[in-house]
């Protein structure tokens, strides 16, 4: 019996996990928060049918993206040129303004014209993509990281911008 109770007692303790690394810095955790709201955003999209939910759901993502993009290319891209691949950057900021354009253009139409929805999901597969680079072993997270950057401090001036960023967009209409 103390066999058996020492089994059950064994085999309480806490699993490991696969991730044993530390938590990742302030700047790399909330920028992983936005794409993570935003793959949520986009995904509640495509189960959406009126017109109505579409546009309110789209201005919503449209928001997002548009602070996300620019804390990142006035904060982290700067900030981090040197410490991460100059290519790794260069195509950051190009898909950046490819994601841009398709906002703007989606943006100027209306649920229910031609090509609207499809336009979303090509920048849902996007940002999907610019995720994927930005997040992956030796991408552009993971290459700050090793960096000398201070991303904690870095994160509170990405957190501080945002905020200001969310409540001068909430002032005017996104679209």
């Amino acid at each position: 019996m103390a066999a058996a109770a020492k089994t059950t007692a064994k085999s309480a303790k806490p699993r490991r996990t696969r991730r044993t690394a530390r938590r990742d810095p302030l700047a790399i955790s909330l920028l992983k928060k936005d794409h993570r709201e935003v793959e949520g955003m986009f995904d509640e999209y495509e189960q959406l049918e009126k017109d109505a939910e579409k546009l309110a759901l789209f201005s919503k993502i449209a928001l997002a993206l548009k602070v996300h993009t620019q804390i990142e290319e006035e904060i982290l891209y700067p900030e981090e040129r040197g410490e991460v691949d100059d290519d790794m950057l260069d195509e950051a900021y190009v898909e950046h303004d490819g994601a841009k354009k398709l906002i703007a253009e989606i943006e100027a139409m209306k649920p229910g014209d031609d090509y609207y929805d499809a336009k979303v999901k090509v920048l849902s597969e996007y940002i999907k993509h610019h995720v994927k680079e930005e997040e992956q072993p030796g991408g552009l997270f993971s290459q700050a990281k090793k960096g000398d950057e201070d991303l904690d401090a870095m994160g509170e001036r990405l957190k501080a911008r945002k905020e200001e960023l969310m409540a001068q967009y909430s002032g005017k209409a996104v679209n």
